[in-house]
C-alpha cells in the first residue's frame, strides 16, 4: 500500500468531506468506501429485496459524489448523508405504490420490502453454533423492522442503527420531534411484541 493510500485512511470524515469537497478524487473515493457499507445496511434493514438493496445503495453513492459540493458543513456530513437514503428510499416506497400487486411463484421475495413467508421459517441446520444463532437472530430482527409501516421503519432504523438525535430525525423526515419520539416509541413496542417468542 503506498503511503498517499495510508495518509487518506488516516483522515476522519469530516477531512475526508473537505478534500473531495476541492476535488480531491482520492479523498472522495475513500469516503465513499468507507461509507458503502453502512448505506448498504441501512437499505437492507429498510427494503426485503436485495436487489433494490444494491440499486439503492449504488444511487446513494452516486448522488452523494455528484452533489458533495453543495454540502455547506462538511460536519453535518451524516445528517445530510441520512436524508439521501431516505428520500430514495420514499422515492422507492412512492414507485412501488404505483405498480400493480403481482406474485411470482419463483420469487420468494416481495417487490416492496412485506414479510417473506419463506423469511420467517426458522432455520434448523445449526443449533449449537453461536454464530447461526446470532445471523439468525439478525434475520428475525431485520425481518421484523420491514414489516413496520414506512414511518416506523425510517425512524427506528436511523436511531438505532444510525445512532442519530431525535432533532436530526425530524429534520430528515420533516417531522416534529414528538412526532418521532411517537413513532419511535410505537416501532419499538411492535418489535418487542414481534420478537417475544425469540428472546
Amino acid at each position: 500500500m503506498s503511503s498517499q493510500n495510508t495518509l487518506y485512511k488516516n483522515l476522519n470524515q469530516y477531512q475526508l468531506v473537505e478534500l473531495a469537497q476541492k476535488g480531491d478524487l482520492k479523498a472522495l473515493e475513500e469516503l465513499l468506501r468507507n461509507e458503502q457499507k453502512n448505506i448498504f445496511a441501512t437499505f437492507s434493514y429498510l427494503s426485503n429485496k436485495r436487489e433494490d438493496v444494491f440499486d439503492l445503495t449504488q444511487e446513494a453513492m452516486l448522488k452523494v459524489a455528484k452533489n458533495l459540493k453543495n454540502l455547506k458543513e462538511p460536519k453535518h456530513f451524516k445528517s445530510w448523508l441520512n436524508k439521501i437514503v431516505t428520500n430514495l428510499f420514499y422515492d422507492e416506497l412512492r414507485k412501488c405504490s404505483r405498480r400493480p400487486d403481482t406474485l411470482s411463484i419463483d420469487d420468494d421475495n416481495d417487490t416492496c420490502g412485506a414479510h417473506s413467508i419463506v423469511n420467517s421459517i426458522p432455520d434448523t441446520k445449526c443449533k449449537p453454533n453461536e454464530k447461526c444463532i446470532s445471523l439468525e437472530l439478525e434475520e428475525i430482527i431485520r425481518a421484523e423492522i420491514s414489516n413496520l409501516p414506512g414511518q416506523f421503519k425510517i425512524a427506528i432504523v436511523l436511531r438505532e442503527l444510525q445512532g442519530l438525535s431525535y432533532e436530526e430525525i425530524a429534520d430528515i423526515t420533516k417531522s416534529s420531534i414528538g412526532t418521532v419520539k411517537s413513532r419511535i416509541s410505537r416501532a419499538r413496542s411492535k418489535l418487542q411484541d414481534g420478537l417475544k417468542s425469540y428472546i
